[in-house]
């Protein structure tokens, strides 16, 4: 099944439980102040691909973990991103503040892009070196 990265799916399942938590109990949600439709373009079409490239691996463009070693660093530091990222929602959950913002921006960023070159993920690594830069952008902004 080298289609599918299992580890890949776990992680974005676990990311996105805070997500829908926040989208469920805040009915009026996250309001966009800064409006750059370049860069919100760029960031969805960066976070749709970081989405997909965690999970599926496109024969050609996805070249599997460096070695043994290199799967159990993969695991490892995306473990403790995902954990870090669960906990600062969890602390900062009804506070709108600049450090929520940029790191709930930088944590993901971060586990894509490493996520892309631990597994030799091209398009995983492409989707991230566009989103990053874009939702810590628009994270930063919206957070002024």
């Amino acid at each position: 099944m080298e289609w599918i990265n299992v580890f890949g799916l776990g992680f974005m399942i676990i990311i996105m439980i805070p997500n829908i938590i926040f989208a469920v109990t805040c009915k009026d949600g996250f309001e966009n102040k800064w409006k750059n439709h370049l860069v919100e373009t760029a960031e969805q079409i960066g976070r749709f691909g970081c989405f997909g490239f965690m999970v599926v691996n496109i024969p050609g463009t996805w070249f599997g973990w460096w070695s043994d070693e290199g799967l159990a660093i993969y695991l490892i530091v995306d473990v403790i991103l995902v954990v870090l990222y669960c906990i600062i929602w969890i602390v900062c959950f009804r506070k709108n503040s600049m450090f929520r913002a940029l790191a709930l921006s930088v944590i993901p960023s971060i586990l894509f892009l490493f996520s892309g070159i631990m597994c030799r993920s091209v398009l995983l690594m492409i989707s991230a070196i566009i989103f990053a830069p874009c939702h810590i952008l628009i994270s930063y902004k919206n957070a002024k």
